[in-house]
Order: structure tokens, then sequence, then C-alpha cells
């Protein structure tokens, strides 16, 4: 999957001292992409807009 396009924007969740990072990337057309902002290079998850918005409605509730 090509990502080079993505715009990556770190969760407001994510601890700023070296903890537990994740950015996510939902610019590109029909995925959303997580990956581990301590690893830019390794690999990212992908999902689709619609698992994605669900994963986050859970996770509100939570």
């Amino acid at each position: 999957m090509e990502l080079s396009g993505a715009i990556w924007r770190k969760s407001t969740r994510s601890s700023g001292n070296q903890g537990d990072c994740v950015e996510v990337a939902d610019n590109l057309p029909g995925v959303v992409a997580v990956r581990d902002s301590k690893d830019p290079q390794g690999p990212a998850l992908a999902f689709s807009p619609a698992s994605w918005a669900a994963f986050v409605a859970h996770a509100k509730r939570r």
C-alpha cells in the first residue's frame, strides 16, 4: 500500500514522554492508516474508513 502522500497527525491521547504514541493518516482515499510515531519507517496498519470510525466510536465510549 502506498502511503507516501499520507499526512500524519499524532493522537491527542498519546503521551509526550516517549510513551505510547499513535499517528493517524486519514487524508488518503478509501483508507485510514495508523502507525507508531516512534517508528515512522516501520509498519502501518490500514483500515477502511467505516472500520476506523467504528473503532474510534467504541474507544470513545470506554
